[in-house]
């Protein structure tokens, strides 16, 4: 069992940045690959990111490559989400997810365990 809670979510203009965590409890949190989703109202929860692992191989949506960047610290159970140069599209809740395949965390919103999200909106 892993539970997960995100952090760091907020109101920023574009152009900002945000960090968003995700603190894992649960035995062998190093084994999961983990992915960042998000969902606006009305929309289907999309994929944002992953990792695998070891935090030694990375996936982005095309569209946040080279502003967003995924890392993990197993030693402290933690996955972050540098946001940089935020804009308007970036807006919605955030989740962070985790399960054994990394092809399911990258491919489906289908991942074992789920947080309970926090909110990211980025005003014009």
């Amino acid at each position: 069992q892993v539970q997960l809670v995100e952090s760091g979510g907020g109101l920023v203009q574009a152009g900002d940045s945000l960090r968003l965590s995700c603190a894992a409890s649960g035995r062998n949190f190093s084994t999961y690959s983990v992915g960042w989703f998000r969902q606006t109202p009305g929309k289907e929860r999309e994929f944002v990111a992953a990792v695998n692992w070891s935090g030694s191989s990375a996936y982005y949506r095309d569209s946040v490559k080279g502003r967003f960047t995924i890392s993990r610290d197993n030693a402290k159970n933690t996955v972050s989400l540098q946001m940089n140069s935020l804009q308007p599209e970036d807006t919605g809740v955030y989740y962070c997810a985790a399960d054994k395949s990394l092809t399911i965390v990258t491919a489906t919103v289908n991942s074992d365990y789920w947080g309970q999200g926090t909110q990211v909106t980025v005003s014009s």
